[in-house]
């Protein structure tokens, strides 16, 4: 059975850290591509960070850049989210997915499985 079991969100005050994770299992991880994507009540889902099955050349949003690191361990089958200096608008549920890409490609236009999320909640 192919999952992907986000952890790690909670609430947390605004300039605080977070690190998300995201565990694998059910397939041959070391070939996909892991993005995290993001959630707000009302807002349409925002991609936030994306890691190639090589852990090279990682891509970050702008709202995001310099505030969030994402990371992967093939060993562990898991991909992380280091989220520094919170803000109140980074409040969402936080979803990670996978895309088959042994290409090296970064970013995907689809992926093929999601996990069921994990709240984030900034408080001001």
């Amino acid at each position: 059975e192919v999952q992907l079991v986000e952890s790690g969100g909670g609430l947390v005050q605004a300039g605080g850290s977070l690190r998300l994770s995201c565990a694998a299992s059910g397939f041959t991880f070391d070939d996909y591509a892991i993005a995290w994507f993001r959630q707000a009540p009302g807002k349409e889902r925002e991609g936030v960070s994306c890691i190639s099955s090589s852990d090279g050349n990682p891509y970050y949003a702008d709202s995001v850049k310099g505030r969030f690191t994402i990371s992967r361990d093939n060993a562990k089958n898991t991909v992380y989210l280091q989220m520094n200096s919170l803000k109140p608008e980074d409040t969402a549920v936080y979803y990670c997915a996978g895309g088959l890409a042994s290409n090296g490609r970064v970013c995907l236009d689809e992926y093929d499985y999601w996990g069921q999320g994990t709240q984030v909640t900034v408080s001001s």
